[in-house]
């Protein structure tokens, strides 16, 4: 055994026990018969694809085959809800609070996070008209830029967006990364298309210069709405998928539960000592961890409960002619 074969051989690790046994020789073979003469190590494209497909097999073993495509679902949703966001809170920041008020504000803006929401909008463009790798490379974007904002707003001493604006946003866009390479033309369309009824509604529904700031009444239900919205939209999806037969929507759901509770955060924080009327930062920092925890943590529960349902299925009937044992 060379030490490529053996390096092939630790990559396999990724697949289960059991494929390994009845599979392993097969691919390792098929592997090392495509890499090139004198190679040492695996190619990186080589090595990502067979951590891909053991996670692929690990999900099936499962009983889990739909959380990738679910994922994906989730993925369009979180770009959508991230793009309209980004044209509300942008449409926001082009309204400072009269100077009468003395409230800081950016030049012609109420804060540095024009910046970010401006990146979020280039984000959804990019979803559109270059769906993929530079999609994904302008979605990092937009998380790197929102992420730095908190630090070059205390760097410049200048407002920014309030942390339970921002955390939302870059959980939504974590998401954004799972969009697939070759989308719908629905799907590349979708975010753009949020953002501008997004700005046409609150436009509408509440005026263009109500949003004067994150905590004011016209804009402080902006982001629990979305988060019931974005709930709402993925279990009717899941409730229609299922009934074919198609666990992508349940999937969708669960992974959705931590960006939508991030929406809510102010909402649940206030009903931590209702009594007081005002939230304080503890009680906001607080239910931050509940949520962003509460999330994976309903996600691997989830997956350890089908997992025990696939198992006790696989050993109650045959696998070759589903004879019960």
């Amino acid at each position: 055994m060379n030490d490529l074969e053996r390096r092939y051989l630790r990559l396999l690790g990724a697949y289960p026990a059991d494929y390994r046994r009845s599979r392993g020789a097969e691919i390792v073979g098929t592997y090392l018969e495509m890499a090139g003469p004198g190679r040492h190590w695996p190619s990186p494209a080589d090595a990502a694809d067979l951590v891909r497909g053991g996670l692929r097999q690990r999900l099936r073993a499962a009983g889990a085959a739909d959380l990738a495509p679910g994922v994906r679902l989730a993925a369009l949703l979180a770009m959508v809800t991230a793009s309209a966001l980004a044209g509300i809170w942008g449409l926001a920041e082009l309204h400072p609070a009269p100077a009468e008020w003395g409230v800081p504000h950016v030049g012609p803006f109420v804060s540095l996070g024009v910046v970010a929401w401006a990146a979020w909008l280039l984000a959804a463009v990019a979803t559109a008209v270059a769906p993929g790798r530079v999609a994904r490379l302008v979605i990092t974007l937009a998380l790197l830029v929102t992420l730095a904002l908190p630090l070059a707003a205390a760097a410049l001493d200048a407002p920014r967006p309030p942390l339970y604006v921002l955390l939302p946003q870059v959980a939504l866009g974590l998401l954004g990364l799972a969009l697939p390479d070759r989308p719908s033309a629905a799907t590349r369309l979708a975010p753009l298309l949020a953002a501008f009824l997004a700005v046409a509604a609150t436009v509408v529904l509440i005026g263009s210069a109500a949003g004067a700031g994150y905590e004011r009444a016209a804009t402080a239900a902006v982001g629990p709405t979305a988060g019931a919205l974005l709930l709402l939209v993925a279990a009717l999806l899941a409730a229609g998928l299922a009934m074919g037969r198609d666990a992508r929507g349940d999937w969708a759901l669960v992974t959705l539960l931590t960006p939508a509770g991030l929406l809510a955060v102010p909402d649940l924080a206030a009903g931590i000592d209702p009594q007081r009327g005002v939230v304080t930062f503890a009680a906001l920092a607080a239910t931050t961890v509940v949520v962003t925890l509460a999330g994976p943590a309903v996600l691997l529960l989830t997956l350890l409960v089908r997992s025990r349902q696939t198992s006790t299925t696989s050993h109650q009937s045959c696998p070759t002619c589903g004879a019960q044992s």
